[in-house]
């Protein structure tokens, strides 16, 4: 296993992602600092604030920087999308 030269050092905003999980519709999880759009379409994520937003049209390969801890089933239509803490 590599070993982690930044383990000591605080995470900022602008900080890569340390950990991921692939997302399951409907779902609530861990608050990401971004989603992964793997296979595109309209995204319906509800913010670490409560709000459901929708973004249509995101293209495959997306990065959505967006705290988000849930992405809802209703009205998405992307796939493999991937929360990055």
């Amino acid at each position: 296993m590599a070993t982690d030269k930044f383990v000591h050092m605080q995470p900022g905003l602008d900080s890569p992602a340390d950990d991921c999980e692939a997302v399951v519709l409907g779902t609530t999880f861990t608050p990401a600092r971004a989603l992964y759009v793997g296979t595109g379409g309209d995204v319906v994520v509800v913010t670490v604030k409560g709000q459901a937003v929708t973004f249509s049209n995101v293209p495959s390969g997306t990065f959505m920087p967006v705290r988000a801890s849930e992405v809802r089933v209703t009205g998405t239509t992307a796939s493999n999308i991937v929360a990055l803490r």
